[in-house]
């Protein structure tokens, strides 16, 4: 098997999934590329995961917003870097382009990213569902691709038939504000109570930009019974 491998390597040289450059070995990015990518470190709030501006030594501060909401849906939410000109070809080439190879790079980023989340302990990783619609059109559903990825890398539980989305909506890209949470309000459901009553449940998705579609996948979750809910994605929009 090696030296099938070898004469792989040798007619399909592994190359770096972002700008495409010959690399020694199967590492995803070459190093300039990976130097671009602005990771999300610490620190950060410890509740929702937004980076927090200045130097901290206590890992456990709160972001201005989470320090005014008294309820959310989420336990915790991380995110493995920045959506912005250095890392948005790597996800819509996965999400939109067929890059399916991007996936295993892309959840060890997140699982990495999620470490606490997964210290904190879960009992099933669920992706944000499409619906069937747009799943037909698109072939694939790249949340439900990292999920499997995850649940491989933890051996937590991965669950892509409870949590669905009955209703067609336009894509949130689309759409600003306001119009963003009526679009995907009561969207999606769970047809399957009994899998999730008193799970803790990781959600996953590509980005976060304003949270409303997960907060709706949470809201539909909590009420099924669910005892928590974290979110974890690759990137999110600062």
């Amino acid at each position: 098997m090696k030296f099938l491998d070898q004469i792989l390597s040798y007619i399909l040289p592994p190359r770096c999934l972002k700008c495409g450059k010959v690399l020694p070995d199967n590492r995803g990015l070459c190093s300039k590329c990976i130097e671009e990518i602005n990771f999300i470190t610490q620190p950060y709030c410890k509740k929702c995961g937004h980076p927090l501006e200045g130097n901290f030594d206590n890992k456990k501060m709160l972001c201005g917003s989470c320090l005014s909401k008294k309820r959310t849906p989420f336990r915790l939410s991380r995110s493995a870097f920045r959506y912005d000109e250095n890392s948005k070809h790597l996800i819509l080439s996965f999400k939109f382009h067929d890059k399916t190879d991007n996936t295993s790079l892309l959840a060890k980023m997140m699982y990495v990213a999620g470490e606490d989340i997964f210290k904190a302990g879960a009992d099933v990783i669920i992706p944000v569902p499409l619906h069937y619609s747009r799943l037909l059109k698109r072939k694939y559903n790249q949340s439900a691709l990292l999920g499997h990825e995850l649940s491989r890398l933890s051996g937590i539980k991965l669950d892509c038939r409870s949590l669905v989305k009955h209703r067609r909506t336009r894509p949130q890209v689309e759409l600003r504000g306001k119009e963003r949470l009526e679009n995907v309000k009561g969207a999606f459901s769970v047809k399957r109570t009994e899998n999730i009553k008193g799970k803790r449940v990781i959600l996953i998705d590509d980005v976060l930009t304003t949270g409303t579609t997960l907060k709706e996948c949470a809201y539909a979750l909590k009420k099924a019974g669910a005892k928590s809910v974290d979110t974890l994605t690759i990137a999110r929009v600062i």
